[in-house]
This record gives structure tokens, sequence and C-alpha cells, in this order.
């Protein structure tokens, strides 16, 4: 699967909070979700209290434009969906240039970029425009500033978010939990942020469905919409699914050519973080705090009253940041992928984990079962046999016992399967950490 002709599909969309075309959006994703994930979208009535929060109306663009007196056109929202300030209120003025410029922006460091502003809650209404363009706009004419918005209420099609779930071999089991995937749909006209992130998010989830996790291994759900209010959203029009969750990740920016930087979780050394560590050991990378810039969703997750510890992936910072010039130009094929590979080892540790807990008591006869492990054939292992039975009292899981012993996880994890298979151990899921309200 090729994740740049993906995200060129998403690209030119005005992908904004809600909207037709971020409609159109969470359609393409579904497209290329795996068909076994059931791909749902989900939609929310505008106006609606979650939590602290309410559900933000749908935003309509029917034309926006700037221009001269005598009819020069500088800027036009059909050109492009960055020219104006994401959820500016309507105008139409004739407007002298004193007056236009508090409402027009612009970057001082890519003059010939246009930049992304946004104004959600704090309201008003603005043009976005190349430095350059700016520049040779006579200051002794008047424009008419037109913008012709709506902000829509109905209940349909409201505001909407989707999710798909991959479950491991032989199905479910609500025990054991899921791990919460995230990438945010928004930021129109912008390749890295985050058309990147849902492509490689996609990879992840498709790469699952082709090879299941191992039997009894956590569920991964895979969530696409707005950034901060659709996870919010989501999890107040789900609440049931907060204690099942066991960790997340959110990817972001996966596209450029900068080293891969992690974020912690809020609770820094955490199971993941450690899961997390492992996986990049050998990988030149970027360590960061939880929520240091950027930061997004995990705020929501890993907040307040939720509480499921949350990572960050990203190749945060580059200078197209915000701006026209995140665009497939900047977007490599083997980027997109290696912050799969990545996201994808983090998973299956964490979620093929567990807790074992002895059955037995006194030294296993471990001949006697086929258990022995010759230390011709792998001395590491041998070596370790009872070190990893004494981890076997139910406080320990298998990364735990594999990072104690200097083991690799998979070799540890199929050793202590063979004690499962005896009935030697039972497992024991990951606990949850996450906040009831």
């Amino acid at each position: 699967m090729n994740l740049k002709s993906i995200l060129a599909e998403i690209l030119p969309l005005h992908r904004t909070l809600a909207s037709d075309d971020m409609d159109k959006t969470l359609e393409i994703i579904g497209s290329y979700m795996p068909r076994q994930s059931n791909y749902m979208v989900e939609s929310y009535t505008p106006g609606a209290p979650v939590w602290t929060w309410k559900v933000p109306e749908r935003y309509v663009v029917h034309e926006a434009y700037l221009e001269s007196e005598t009819g020069q056109r500088f800027v036009d929202f059909a050109d492009n969906p960055l020219h104006i300030i994401s959820y500016s209120l309507p105008v139409d003025q004739l407007l002298p240039w004193e007056e236009l410029e508090p409402h027009l922006r612009y970057n001082e460091k890519r003059p010939w970029a246009i930049p992304w502003e946004f104004k959600y809650y704090d309201r008003s209404w603005g043009f976005c425009l190349a430095k350059e363009t700016f520049d040779r706009m006579p200051r002794d004419k008047k424009y008419r500033a037109v913008i012709r918005s709506e902000f829509l209420t109905d209940p349909e099609p409201g505001f909407r978010v989707a999710a798909g779930i991959i479950h491991p071999e032989g199905g479910p089991v609500p025990a054991a939990g899921e791990m919460l995937i995230q990438s945010h749909t928004c930021h129109p006209m912008q390749a890295n942020d985050d058309a990147a992130g849902v492509v490689t998010a996609i990879e992840v989830a498709r790469r699952l469905a082709e090879k299941p996790l191992p039997p009894g291994s956590m569920s991964v759900r895979f969530w696409f919409g707005p950034e901060t209010i659709g996870t919010i959203a989501y999890l107040a029009h789900n609440e049931p699914l907060i204690p099942a969750l066991r960790a997340g990740i959110f990817l972001e920016m996966t596209g450029n050519q900068s080293k891969i930087a992690w974020h912690h979780t809020r609770q820094h050394d955490d199971l993941l973080d450690r899961i997390t560590q492992y996986v990049l050991k050998s990988t030149d990378h970027e360590e960061r705090e939880f929520a240091a810039a950027p930061a997004n969703d995990e705020r929501v997750l890993n907040g307040p009253g939720v509480n499921v510890p949350c990572i960050s992936i990203n190749r945060w910072p580059y200078d197209e940041y915000h701006t026209t010039d995140d665009n497939l130009a900047i977007m490599h094929e083997d980027m997109l992928q290696g912050a799969a590979d990545v996201a994808e080892q983090i998973i299956r540790i964490y979620a093929s984990n567990y807790i074992p807990k002895r059955t037995f008591r006194g030294p296993v006869f471990l001949s006697g079962h086929g258990l022995w492990v010759d230390w011709n054939e792998n001395w590491a292992l041998n070596r370790a046999i009872e070190r990893i039975m004494m981890r076997f009292e139910g406080q320990h899981t298998i990364f735990d016992i594999a990072e104690q012993t200097g083991l690799d996880y998979w070799v540890t994890r199929e050793y202590v399967e063979k004690f499962r298979a005896k009935g030697f151990v039972e497992p024991q899921p990951i606990p949850s950490q996450a906040h009831t309200a």
C-alpha cells in the first residue's frame, strides 16, 4: 500500500472541525481501513455538552475573497482553503487599509507561503495570504472583504468522528482491554500535519489485520477525528469504553525527513514508556516530556478524569509547519512507513504483554515437562530460567521479566507461553489506570 497516494487524496480537502470535506476525509479513511475493523462514523449534535466543552457547529464556506475596490482579487478561498482563518465569521465590508490590515495574517519567515490560522472558539474573521501578496497590496485603496460562511447546528450530519478496531487472533478478550491509536483529520490543505499521521495509522491497522496479535492479546482501536474536541466528544459519548483502555499512541507529522520523536506519558515511567524506549533503543530519535510542543490529543486521553497512559510519536519540528509548504513535496514514503514500523512494534509488545501468575509450588520439573532449555542452544535463556520462574508471583509482566533478565521480549514471551500451555501459569491482564470520573 502506497501511503503517499492515500495522503494525496486527503490533502486538498477543506478539513476543518466539521464540514462536508471532513465527511469525505472520513469516507476515504474508511475505504482503506481493513474490512474486519468494522470502521464506523459517529455523529454528534452541535451545541451538545461534552464534559466542560460543547460540540462545535458545522462550518460551511460558500465563498470568501478579498479584492480591491477596482475589482483586483488578491485572495480567494476557492484557490486554497488556507486563505481564510478557519471558522471565520461572515463579513461583507468595504474597508480602508488601516481597518483591513489587523485581519490579515502572513508568515515573515516564508514570505511566499500562505500560513494556516484558526479561530474555532474566540471568533472573529480574517484572511491568510503570502507576505509577498501582502506587500504588493496598495495602501491607499479600499478593499472589499467577503466571507459567506454559516455555522450549522443540525443534528445531522452534525459533527463527525470515526473508529475501527482490530482484534487479536481468536477474537476479542474483554479482560485484556484495548489500546487506542489516534490521528487527527483536521488542518486543511496540509500534508504532514496531519494527513501523514492518518495514513501511518491506516498502515498499522492493515499490518495488524494481516498478521493478527497472538491469542489473548488486547484489541487495538483506531480513532480519527478533529484535534482535541474530537477526542473529548468521542470519549464523552463512549464513557463505558474508558475503563477498557490500557494505553494509547497519538500519531502525527510522520512524513517529513526529521528523526522520530516520542513524548512520554503523563506518568513518565509507565510500562508504555519503557516499552517505547526498548523499541527505539537502536534508533536515532528524540525523547520529550509529556505534552511538550506539539501537544495534542494525548492531553485528553492521558489527562484529568481519563488518565490512560498515552505517548505521542511525530517528526516535529519542520520548517514548513502550518503553511502551504506543508505539501506532498516534503512527504516521503519511507518516513511514513518508518513511523508505522515504530508504532507497530510498540503495539505488538504492549498489547501481547500480560502478567503470568504461577499455579505450581516448588521448582518446576523442567525436563519432565519439556521446559528445559539446553545451554548449548540458548545460553542466556538457560541461565535465566530460575529468575524467570521466581517472577511468576503475579507482580511482573512478561516485559518486566525480559527487562530484568536482559532477554529479548519475544524470546521471553515464547518461553513463558510454554508454562502457560502446561497450565503452570495463568495470564492476568495489564491493570487499567483509567479514572472512573
